[in-house]
C-alpha cells in the first residue's frame, strides 16, 4: 500500500539574498566611527615583567623578599588593556609618582593576551 497519492508535492526553491555591501542599514555607508565608544572606560596596566614560580616558592615570600623578573632594565615595559599590549614605553617619575612615557604603539596585527615578557 502506497502513500505517495495522500503526501503533497513540495517543490524546493534557493533562497536570493541582496549582496552584502558591508553597510549598516542605519548608517548608509557614512560609518558609525569610535565616538560612541570614546566615554568607555577600560582597566589599563603597566607590566614591569613575569616570573613563574612555583607555588612553594611563593610560600616562602615574605618581607623583603625580592623575586627578579624575566625582563632586562633597559627593556620597554608593556602598556596592557583589558590584557592585551597596546603600547610600550620607559617608567618615569613625576611629582613623586611613578608613570610611562608611551615610546611605541604596538600595531593591532602583532597584538596578543599575552606580552613578551
Amino acid at each position: 500500500m502506497s502513500n505517495e497519492q495522500d503526501t503533497p508535492q513540495v517543490e524546493a526553491q534557493a533562497p536570493e539574498f541582496e549582496q552584502a555591501s558591508g553597510e549598516g542599514p542605519a548608517t548608509e555607508g557614512q560609518g558609525i566611527g569610535i565616538d560612541p565608544l570614546l566615554d568607555v572606560t577600560v582597566t589599563v596596566a603597566v607590566e614591569l615583567g613575569r616570573r613563574r614560580l612555583p607555588l612553594a616558592e611563593v610560600a616562602k615570600l615574605g618581607p623583603g623578599a625580592v623575586v627578579e623578573l624575566h625582563r632586562n632594565i633597559s627593556e620597554p615595559v608593556d602598556l596592557v588593556a583589558q590584557g592585551v599590549p597596546i603600547a610600550r614605553g620607559e617608567v618615569v617619575v613625576i611629582d613623586d609618582r611613578f608613570a610611562i612615557r608611551v615610546t611605541e604603539i604596538i600595531d593591532p596585527k602583532r597584538r596578543s593576551t599575552t606580552s613578551g615578557a
